[in-house]
């Protein structure tokens, strides 16, 4: 009985969720090649493409205090994926209560009329219910977080630490 009372409850959380209980960088990827680190350099979407770039750039946002702007883009491509309805509603709800309510300490910074889009949309939810505050926090990294990830300790090190690999193989 304990056991199937987890299992429900393991269930009913978002993957997300577990992803974040489970593996600490939140998205399980080889570790990155000094290519890839080189490339994220040259664009914020070539960062965000891979999974070991979302875990390094989700590394600085933690020190920024604004992991939460990961965690509720990630959620959102999530959502993308699913076509049950019934779970497209449940993770739709559970994406609300966790970024966008005001009462959430996960809270995501949007604007009035984006906020007016998503109150909307939540009377029928979709995969798409997000999108625009999908948008506006995507921007909002690329414009103010990216800049100082890639002057940061993190990025740096990371790269000077490939490069002596590479320069060592």
């Amino acid at each position: 009985l304990t056991v199937r009372n987890q299992d429900e409850e393991r269930t009913r959380r978002t993957s997300h969720e577990l992803q974040a209980e489970g593996i600490p960088n939140c998205e399980e990827s080889p570790a990155p090649t000094l290519e890839e680190v080189n490339a994220w350099a040259q664009s914020f979407d070539k960062l965000m493409l891979t999974p070991a770039g979302r875990n390094a750039f989700r590394e600085f946002l933690r020190t920024e205090f604004s992991e939460e702007n990961m965690l509720f883009w990630m959620a959102c491509e999530e959502l993308k994926q699913e076509s049950n309805k019934s779970v497209i509603e449940e993770k739709a709800r559970l994406i609300y209560e966790d970024y966008i309510s005001i009462l959430s300490p996960k809270e995501v910074s949007l604007d009035s009329r984006v906020r007016e889009v998503i109150n909307r949309n939540m009377l029928e939810p979709s995969q798409h219910t997000f999108d625009d505050a999908q948008l506006q926090i995507y921007t909002l990294m690329h414009r103010d977080s990216y800049p100082r990830f890639m002057n940061s300790a993190i990025y740096k090190d990371l790269l000077r630490s490939l490069t002596e690999q590479s320069i060592e193989a």
